[in-house]
């Protein structure tokens, strides 16, 4: 069952930590809980998303907010993989399109972050996709990401649904956590509050996160 605002967040489903503890949302109980979601192939993740967290992390981590990083994948497996996420928290390198945007705007010391992501590090589980594509599979993945499938003409849902099967067979593995909480890309935040209850899950940059954490630490 997928996870929902306003109800127990499920644990997070990962396979290894590359930084830190090993740790989850039961034994987070009484804090605030940000976990940034991304891809390391992802030049947006590195260039709004993971330095919001790290800053969020130096500003409220001692006010009871704990931030972790989750790499996931869900295409290019041959980067976005636990190789290059254990690179990544060891000597904070980057690889593929991160690389290539990155040293394009001069973000780079000799290839590499000029900082270190001060949180824990954790890959998703990956699961090797085996079997045929269902008819429910495509249908939950219309459902959660199309809304007005149903309004459109016939023509064009058949061609939406043979896309999604194109999509979904392309696909090497699912990341468990990634599907658990519904995310739709990266990258994405899941907020849990001091109870444990999943409060927000978003996809992009967010300005009103900072708020948001304020808030639930307040209360």
């Amino acid at each position: 069952m997928k996870a929902q605002p306003g109800q127990k967040a499920p644990l997070l489903s990962v396979s290894d930590w590359v930084q830190g503890t090993e740790v989850n949302f039961d034994q987070l109980l009484g804090q605030v809980v940000l976990v940034e979601v991304f891809q390391v192939n992802c030049p947006g993740c590195f260039l709004y998303a993971l330095p919001q967290a790290v800053d969020l992390h130096r500003k409220y981590s001692e006010h009871g907010l704990a931030v972790l990083g989750v790499a996931t994948a869900f295409e290019d497996f041959d980067k976005n993989n636990l190789e290059n996420l254990t690179r990544l928290a060891a000597h904070g390198e980057v690889v593929g399109e991160t690389l290539r945007v990155l040293s394009q705007q001069g973000k780079l010391n000799a290839g590499r972050l000029p900082y270190q992501i001060p949180f824990p590090l954790a890959m998703d589980r990956l699961v090797r996709h085996r079997g045929e594509v269902t008819d429910n599979e495509i249908a939950d993945f219309i459902q959660n990401r199309i809304p007005d499938f149903d309004r459109q003409p016939k023509a064009h849902q058949q061609q939406i649904r043979q896309q999604v099967l194109n999509y979904l067979q392309s696909l090497d593995y699912h990341a468990e956590t990634f599907e658990l909480f519904d995310l739709k890309g990266t990258p994405s935040h899941i907020l849990v509050d001091k109870q444990g209850v999943l409060r927000d899950c978003a996809i992009g940059p967010y300005p009103k996160l900072e708020a948001q954490i304020q808030s639930l630490l307040q209360e």
